[in-house]
């Protein structure tokens, strides 16, 4: 395993820990025969849900998810497979977004593009073709208090009176690519729509940690490190640069070139830093490249400094900025800012001058094989 690899996980263990449990002693889980609590919550597709929007269902199937969890990704076609398979045989299948966007770190966000804002939701539900109603408890929580999920997915079906009949993980196997060898989820409706006793009633979930509100004081210690991190400037020449460009390395490279004179390269620098302090626990570091002449050097790490911008920075040490530019892309004719995104060995996957659409970007990056959104 490699090393940034090896942090990714410890991070998201320590910082965005994953869970096999079966309760939280603090937001207790709904025990088995249990009547399933009310709750009025707004859909992406515009209404307000409640339990009775589905009481004409035999089997009510609710599954506790989110964006940004890579573990919550990888069921997402499996929930829409499971949703078209029982929609004919009296099942209604809903997705319940259990987590409040604020107590969620961007260090937590490192295997998706997306949140889990409302705003963030309807995007994901729009690209995903979601066919069930996806649900937004982040504002109070308290559909999630009511149900106690410890993580996400977790899932709870209940029978035609609304008693939970069971609760736990969809399937056994996490990553889209395997087969799994249990299907808890399917053999639990397939029992109740057979009038039979479900065979296994709870298990343990895998998955992230449910980001209860009491967690947005995690944001005010990440802001204070943000602070403490180094922030330096160093020049680099010709060949260095396309060294950089070149990639010799085992990490997905973004590359910015900017100005402290360049109005749109101010405004957009601070959604490389966020971005990069999602990504940089796994394979991918972020490189800025001033192309102020070089003795605005004081100038251009002063402006770094007040971004925060603790990855690793250059100042191309000429006033010929022609050189800069043939040396980064031949194809790029010289408008700033711009952008590449380079795998290792040096294939430029992404580039964009003018200014970048964030959430493009970050796509982007997520989606490229050097990075991904499962474990």
């Amino acid at each position: 395993m490699k090393r940034t690899q090896l942090l990714g996980l410890l991070l998201c263990f320590f910082i965005q820990p994953l869970y096999f449990a079966y309760a939280n002693d603090e937001h207790p889980t709904l025990q088995i025969g249990t009547l399933a609590p009310d709750f009025k919550l707004p859909g992406v597709d515009g209404k307000t849900y409640t339990l009775a929007s589905f009481k004409n269902a035999n089997i009510l199937v609710i599954v506790f998810t989110c964006n940004h969890c890579p573990t919550a990704q990888a069921y997402q076609d499996r929930i829409i497979k499971l949703t078209d398979d029982y929609k004919d045989k009296g099942v209604a299948v809903i997705a319940i977004m259990p987590n409040d966007p604020k107590a969620i770190t961007p260090g937590e966000l490192n295997y998706t593009d997306l949140g889990d804002s409302f705003k963030e939701m309807k995007i994901r539900a729009k690209e995903k073709h979601f066919n069930f109603p996806y649900l937004y408890d982040g504002e109070t929580q308290s559909t999630a208090k009511a149900y106690g999920p410890v993580a996400t997915p977790h899932v709870f079906i209940f029978d035609k009176e609304r008693k939970l009949r069971y609760e736990g993980r969809i399937d056994d196997v996490e990553k889209p690519t395997k087969t799994p060898t249990t299907y808890d989820t399917r053999n639990a409706i397939e029992a109740l729509l057979n009038n039979k006793e479900v065979p296994v009633t709870s298990t343990k979930v895998f998955g992230c940690s449910i980001k209860w509100a009491e967690k947005e004081s995690w944001i005010d210690k990440a802001k204070t490190e943000w602070a403490n991190e180094p922030v330096s400037l160093d020049t680099i020449d010709v060949n260095g640069i396309t060294e950089l460009v070149k990639n010799n390395s085992d990490k997905l490279r973004l590359i910015n070139v900017w100005a402290t004179w360049c109005g749109p390269c101010v405004a957009e620098f601070p959604s490389f830093v966020g971005i990069n302090r999602m990504y940089r626990s796994r394979d991918f570091e972020f490189i800025s490249i001033s192309a102020d002449d070089p003795d605005k050097k004081d100038k251009a790490l002063q402006f770094l400094k007040k971004q925060q911008s603790s990855n690793k920075n250059y100042i191309f040490n000429m006033d010929d900025k022609y050189k800069l530019i043939d040396a980064l892309d031949s194809t790029w004719k010289g408008e700033l800012p711009y952008t590449i995104l380079v795998e290792p060995g040096g294939k430029i996957v992404y580039k964009n001058n003018g200014g970048i659409d964030e959430a493009e970007l970050k796509k982007a990056i997520v989606d490229d094989k050097y990075i991904g959104r499962y474990y």
